[in-house]
């Protein structure tokens, strides 16, 4: 089983707002997930504009999961934050 790390939607039309989610590579993008383990509001400014387990990202990457493009780029602000 291919498990990812991507964004499902739960926004309405022209009011998106995605939550961080682990699933199976093969489900639909806003069908069935594994665990959710953060939000991300692109209509936020600045930093606070995501929210992010950053422990839970780090067990299921151990385990074999892949990031998306987006999620990784919010791991990697995320651990920036935590090591200063």
């Amino acid at each position: 089983m291919a498990v990812r790390i991507r964004l499902k939607r739960i926004g309405s039309r022209n009011d998106p707002v995605f939550r961080i989610v682990v699933a199976d590579n093969r489900s639909p993008r806003d069908g069935k997930c594994i665990e959710e383990i953060g939000t991300y509001d692109p209509k936020k400014a600045g930093e606070g504009n995501y929210s992010l387990d950053l422990e839970r990202a780090k067990h299921w990457i151990s385990k074999g999961a892949k990031a998306s493009d987006t999620v990784a780029s919010f791991i990697r602000r995320a651990s920036k934050i935590v090591a200063a």
